[in-house]
């Protein structure tokens, strides 16, 4: 046979092994789509598309829905959540050798002389009848601080921005593996079929002090199929770009439209296979209804007034943390079931004496206010509230060693704290030493804190694997431990 011929004989080949393999799912797929009642739809036997892999959950979820809070660029721990009275007695003095070890920094400080070590810039206090100590640039937090579970005691080997947050959201410093979202899409499935199951908003500080970027990868879905992505909404313009109708095209018109494109794409995917066309199905069908809840999902007419103020004077200025975390309680109570909002301003390297507090001001009553209001509907026993950054900040002081004006970037110790979801209300987990610097008591790497939020929503880490490229992937790759200290 000539070499065309070949090439041509097995492309068929494998033309017919994918469309006989994938046949049933790309009718299946379409006739859930649609709603059309035709074929295997009618079929209650048969799983519905978006309801998650079969065997899934693993267990009894205490959480149905997630919401991370990200704070980029690093807070600060030592100013907000890890009080450390000895720091106060040391003030301007060197932190000493046996305290720092062999530390690995970021090249801003590894080459240091002068270890001057800073206390918190503000006083801490005793919130709530759990008595957590927190920073007074967090009064809002300190209000719900019977609800909190903060952990002092994360830690990470990551050192720079990019891959720090690229541990956590993916499971590896380097870009290419599908992110947290991504994963429990994958794994359970939707409980909406009007938006999407995975929604990502963006925001930064009023003055763009902290010039992090957000890469597109920190929400994406890697080697699984893109339609277990995040969705972003824009925080300018359109909340989703080409919703809307072309001029002079009616929603009939429309729906017929897509029926049309929907029964070629389906005899494309039983040809081929391919799982990108299923996700092209997807975004078709869910573009469409997104046309009718996306409108209702940003009408914020029914909010009360006590809401509104609740969350703070930027409630209702798009783009901001403040109505990035209200449109959030919205998607959650629609029943949306991963919410990732991502919001920059805590590299503090040079402005920490005036930066930090302003930070403070504008995400500490939204972040809050979102914990109130999901208990005030019911929401928080089964929705879990997850609020960190990459890393903490350094115990010492950033700059001129006899007036430090900031802190470096620092990933031995810091906190996080977390809320709702079957976790333990009013607890302080995890402990470091009187600088802030070394973990003393259960330490919780990122990965174990993956393990345990999949753990909450009812998945064992362990067992919701993907092959690719000739091995099995998980979120935690080979690694975490479920943190059984801080469940309830």
């Amino acid at each position: 046979m000539t070499n065309e011929f070949q090439e041509n004989h097995a492309r068929v080949n494998r033309r017919q092994l994918f469309g006989s393999a994938a046949s049933g799912v790309g009718v299946a797929a379409l006739a859930s789509l649609l709603g059309s009642g035709q074929s295997q739809a009618d079929d209650a036997s048969t799983p519905r598309l978006g309801n998650g892999l079969p065997g899934l959950p693993h267990h009894m979820a205490k959480a149905k829905r997630v919401v991370v809070l990200w704070q980029g660029g690093g807070p600060s721990h030592i100013d907000l959540f890890d009080d450390k009275p000895v720091m106060r007695e040391m003030s301007g003095k060197d932190i000493p050798e046996s305290i720092r070890g062999s530390t690995r920094l970021s090249t801003m400080s590894s080459g240091y002389g002068k270890w001057p070590c800073v206390p918190a810039i503000k006083p801490f206090q005793a919130y709530g009848n759990s008595g957590i100590p927190l920073s007074t640039m967090l009064p809002k937090l300190g209000g719900i601080a019977d609800e909190l579970t903060v952990v002092r005691s994360m830690h990470t080997e990551a050192v720079n921005h990019a891959p720090g947050v690229t541990l956590f959201m993916t499971g590896s410093q380097v870009p290419g593996r599908p992110s947290m979202g991504s994963w429990l899409s994958y794994g359970l499935g939707s409980e909406t079929e009007e938006l999407p199951t995975f929604v990502v908003m963006t925001s930064s500080d009023k003055t763009k002090t902290c010039g992090q970027l957000f890469f597109d990868y920190y929400w994406g879905s890697g080697f699984l199929p893109s339609r277990f992505q995040g969705v972003r909404f824009r925080n300018t313009g359109d909340l989703v770009p080409y919703l809307a109708n072309p001029a002079g095209v009616s929603t009939t018109a429309r729906r017929a439209l897509l029926d049309d494109i929907a029964s070629m794409n389906a005899e494309h995917l039983a040809d081929y296979g391919d799982p990108e066309i299923d996700t092209r199905i997807a975004q078709y069908e869910m573009a469409f209804r997104m046309q009718t809840s996306v409108p209702d999902l940003i009408d914020f007419s029914n909010e009360s007034s006590s809401t509104l103020e609740r969350y703070g004077p930027d409630a209702l200025s798009k783009g901001t943390f403040a109505n990035n975390c209200l449109v959030a309680r919205r998607l959650l109570e629609r029943g949306v079931r991963f919410v990732q909002l991502m919001h920059a301003g805590w590299d503090q390297h040079g402005n920490l004496f005036t930066q930090l507090e302003q930070q403070c001001k504008d995400t500490d009553a939204p972040s809050a206010a979102l914990v109130q209001d999901l208990k005030e509907r019911g929401l928080l026993d089964d929705t879990l509230v997850v609020w960190g950054g990459e890393f903490g900040r350094t115990p010492f002081g950033q700059g001129d060693p006899a007036k430090p004006t900031g802190r470096d970037h620092f990933g031995k110790a810091y906190s996080w704290w977390l809320a709702g979801g079957g976790v333990k209300k009013g607890t302080i987990y995890g402990a470091t030493d009187d600088y802030g610097w070394n973990i003393t008591e259960n330490p919780v790497h990122v990965h174990d804190m993956q393990a345990t939020i999949m753990h909450l929503c009812g998945i064992d880490h362990t067992r919701l694997t993907h092959r690719f490229q000739g091995r099995q992937f998980r979120l935690t790759d080979v690694h975490g431990e479920v943190v059984q200290g801080i469940i309830a």
